[in-house]
């Protein structure tokens, strides 16, 4: 038993003693935060650090001749992700609620951003601002968390009120209309991966909420034709229709655009059992595999430590996602399921992508690894995220 103020308790009742000591909000939050999930993705990041490092350690034009550049910058980045997952719980996802607004606004214009002068092309994909002193961003990876809240926000507005039971025909137009105009100028960058995992979170959004079943229908419908009418209209850059072309058809042009995904499938099936040893791939010492330490990270995995390294890296992904479903299976406010379900649908889907992609199951994309590639934007957005799920469970948990 314990009182509350604010919602969080300040005191607790022993039986065994028969008296009261004082909770500091502090001791609270930490008691009551998923060390399972943390912990998880503590590792996915610990081992996504060592494969950067074997993946760059040697590639001097990248590494602008030191091996440890890209290893101390991913330790960086994974400071930093940590410092913003604890702003995250620190400031609350309820109190995160009221500045929707202003953070989608700013979501909006960083990606218009991209489109002028501002935007920079990599790897066929002008997705990306240069800050200087080698630094970027990649503004959509933030758009996944915006779109999250802003549709969370519209949807559960009404429902955690006690006014209605589910959200209304209008609050969902209104939801879908909050995601289309990102998801749109995401696609004339055009960057097509930010695009697929945008418009899987709008589902689990709309999924979770408790829309009709019409809506997901006829979003699927819309979905559907919308890829038809980008391939029509010719949307699509060369380079990522060339892609689908080899996902299609594995054996075309094995030199050309076939030559990722093959060089791929070479270095995790030489890895065997248990792998190469870490640092001792010949795939990836010979660089063979293009992009291995940010799209293709998983295929040092795969060659250095084998199906058994490989396969813990899928177990801790699945791992995090069980932990994010049983948060928002238990909390009692349908604005915190629904930031939940987005998040989970993310993790999934974009983790299923890139696993996908280097095995030859999936279209080659470029879409990250969450925790484990090399990347800023991402690592930050990955983190930012397990803070919204763990304030969820804090908050929860307390005020119950």
């Amino acid at each position: 038993m314990s009182s509350t103020t604010g919602g969080y308790p300040v005191r607790r009742f022993s039986p065994e003693r028969g008296t009261w000591s004082r909770l500091t909000a502090r001791d609270s939050v930490l008691r009551r935060l998923d060390w399972v999930m943390l912990l998880a993705a503590l590792a996915l990041s610990g081992i996504g650090t060592l494969l950067v490092y074997s993946a760059t350690r040697n590639r001097t034009e990248l590494n602008q001749g030191d091996p440890y550049y890209f290893l101390l910058r991913n330790l960086l980045n994974t400071g930093i992700g940590l410092a913003l997952a604890v702003g995250a719980v620190w400031l609350g996802h309820r109190a995160l609620r009221g500045a929707v607004p202003i953070l989608y606004g700013i979501s909006v214009l960083f990606i218009l951003a991209v489109l002028t002068p501002l935007g920079a092309t990599i790897n066929g994909a002008r997705s990306w601002i240069q800050l200087g002193g080698g630094f970027s961003i990649q503004p959509s990876e933030f758009t996944k968390i915006t779109i999250t809240l802003g549709m969370a926000m519209l949807l559960a507005g009404k429902v955690d009120a006690g006014d209605r039971r589910q959200p209304d025909h209008r609050t969902v137009m209104e939801a879908l209309a909050l995601a289309a105009l990102p998801i749109v100028i995401i696609l004339l960058m055009p960057d097509l991966g930010s695009v697929m995992v945008l418009v899987i979170i709008v589902l689990a959004v709309l999924l979770s909420s408790g829309a009709s079943n019409r809506w997901i229908a006829g979003l699927i419908g819309t979905g559907v034709l919308g890829c038809v009418l980008v391939w029509q209209l010719g949307v699509l850059d060369e380079y990522q229709i060339n892609r689908f072309a080899a996902f299609a058809n594995p054996a075309l042009d094995p030199a050309g655009v076939g030559y990722n995904t093959n060089q791929a499938r070479i270095a995790i099936g030489s890895g065997g059992l248990t792998g190469s040893g870490l640092f001792h791939g010949s795939q990836t010492t010979g660089q063979f595999v293009p992009e291995q330490q940010t799209d293709f990270i998983f295929t040092v995995a795969g060659e250095e430590l084998g199906f058994v390294g490989a396969g813990a890296i899928i177990v801790l992904l699945g791992v995090v996602l069980w932990r994010a479903c049983r948060i928002a299976r238990e909390t009692t406010e349908l604005y915190g399921t629904i930031v939940a379900a987005g998040i989970i649908a993310w993790f999934a889907f974009q983790s299923f992508e890139n696993i996908g992609m280097t095995l030859g199951i999936m279209p080659v994309t470029g879409l990250p690894l969450p925790f484990v590639s090399y990347g800023g934007s991402s690592m930050f957005a990955a983190w930012i995220a397990v803070g919204l799920l763990q304030s969820i469970k804090a908050q929860r948990s307390m005020s119950a």
